[in-house]
């Protein structure tokens, strides 16, 4: 009894350990790859008076981005099963930070759309690279508190963004360079020389980890081997065989595929206010690049906050639905009243929605990552990624659209309520598992969702 007491401590030190040095290395990659996600936002209005590039251009290419993410990302994912996360990841940080340096060149819409495409191309894999890390690295009943800081971390970078691209656009002129040159490229070189020290700074194996004690060590390989166990037996038959597991045909599941439909409409909301977001608050009178991008972190601000208290609310939550709908419907009523509202109003109401949208993406990874069978884990995760990313593309290039048709933007928004409202009714479609009485052993063990229920009905 004392050496499984003495196990279970070293199981918390060990992840406790990993919390505070490895969690803050992906907050700050995950920051670079807001910068450079985001950054032509900023950009837009210097990049349509310096190089031509329009409304329905800039929303294209902007959009463009979500294309080559969807294309590349299930292959990249392989590749990072095939060189290990560290490699892979350090691959992923370099080269999208040279693409997005390049973008300080751009001359004509053309070149906007090849170095958006390749930026896509670039960036695909991060977050799923990311989430099988976490996989490899955490206990089941603490990847979801890793997964759920780590998208929190994207509204932090997010909120950081605005400042950030305010004062490099401020740099107008230095050493013979417009603002908006200094924003890509000072953004793509940080990137790239954070990409070449995560390579020293993340280990590849838990056995590698110079900063766990032995004991750590195996009670860390130990803990993660029985929930792989735990898992594969999904994957056996009566006698003990394994079964013949189609990960197409899993992947296929109508469940699987709702989810990427509920991830779509999310993706839509946040990456409509990612790329326009600015444009909205420069109608406010005065406004100049630098206040823009710090009135441009309020929203981002307030979903940080947003999201802390979901997160509270999400770990008492025996069912995450409720509160997953009740975020969506909070992103589309704040939508609606930003579409009707002053611009000074209008702020205030999509602060509102994306508290909304974003306390709505953690609430929702639970639901797919909570049980996922081990052949379909990396996978799965991409293909809801890349074709719930899709909203990347259409709602930047959208808006780009209704702009120069309308020289507004207020029927776009109009269309992200309805899709958030459409989505809110789409969750209670989704299954969640019903849990049996566990052995006392087993009851200390996080519940299983949906995705284990689904990945082990495709098994049998």
């Amino acid at each position: 009894m004392q050496s499984v007491d003495i196990a279970v401590t070293d199981l918390a030190s060990a992840t406790r350990k990993f919390f505070r040095r490895v969690l803050p290395i992906m907050l700050v990659m995950l920051v670079c790859n807001q910068l450079n996600r985001s950054n032509i936002g900023y950009a837009h209005e210097h990049l349509e008076a310096d190089v031509g590039i329009g409304a329905a251009a800039y929303g294209f290419g902007a959009g463009l981005f979500f294309i080559a993410y969807a294309i590349f990302e299930l292959p990249s994912n392989v590749m990072m099963e095939k060189f290990g996360a560290r490699v892979w990841l350090t691959r992923i940080m370099v080269s999208w930070g040279i693409v997005s340096f390049l973008m300080a060149f751009v001359q004509n819409e053309m070149m906007f759309y090849v170095l958006r495409f390749l930026l896509g191309a670039a960036e695909a894999g991060f977050f799923p690279a990311v989430i099988f890390y976490f996989a490899r690295w955490v206990p089941a009943g603490q990847r979801g508190k890793a997964t759920a800081i780590f998208i929190a971390g994207s509204s932090v970078a997010a909120a950081l963004s605005g400042p950030i691209a305010g004062m490099l656009l401020s740099l107008q002129g230095a050493l013979g360079f417009r603002g908006w040159q200094w924003l890509f490229g000072f953004e793509g070189l940080l990137s790239v020389v954070v990409g070449i020290t995560v390579y020293f700074l993340l280990d590849a194996r838990i056995e590698d980890a110079k900063w766990l004690t032995g004991r750590e060590k195996t009670a860390l390989i130990g803990a993660i081997a029985g929930e792989d166990a735990e898992h594969a037996t999904a994957g056996k038959d009566a006698t003990g065989n394994d079964r013949k597991v189609n990960r197409w045909k899993m992947l296929l599941n109508p469940q699987i595929l709702l989810l990427c439909g509920i991830y779509f409409s999310v993706q839509l909301s946040i990456y409509a206010n990612t790329f326009w977001l600015p444009s909205i608050v420069k109608q406010i009178p005065g406004t100049t690049d630098l206040s823009v991008g710090f009135l441009s972190a309020i929203p981002w601000v307030c979903a940080v906050v947003a999201m802390y208290f979901a997160a509270k609310w999400q770990d008492r939550a025996k069912s995450k639905r409720p509160l997953l709908v009740v975020a969506l419907l909070v992103a589309a009523v704040g939508t609606f009243a930003a579409a009707v509202a002053t611009p000074v109003l209008a702020l205030v109401f999509l602060a509102v929605a994306a508290m909304g949208f974003k306390s709505a993406s953690p609430l929702f990874w639970t639901i797919p990552q909570s049980g996922l069978h081990p052949l379909v884990l990396a996978p799965a995760i991409a293909i809801i990624n890349s074709l719930g990313n899709l909203g990347g593309f259409v709602a930047p290039f959208g808006f780009g659209l209704i702009k120069e048709q309308t020289g507004s933007v207020v029927p776009g928004l109009f269309a992200l309520a309805a899709a958030s409202t459409l989505a809110a009714g789409l969750v209670y479609f989704l299954k969640e598992r019903t849990t049996t009485a566990a052995p006392p052993a087993a009851e200390a063990a996080p519940a299983a969702g949906p995705a284990e229920t689904l990945a082990s009905a495709a098994a049998r």
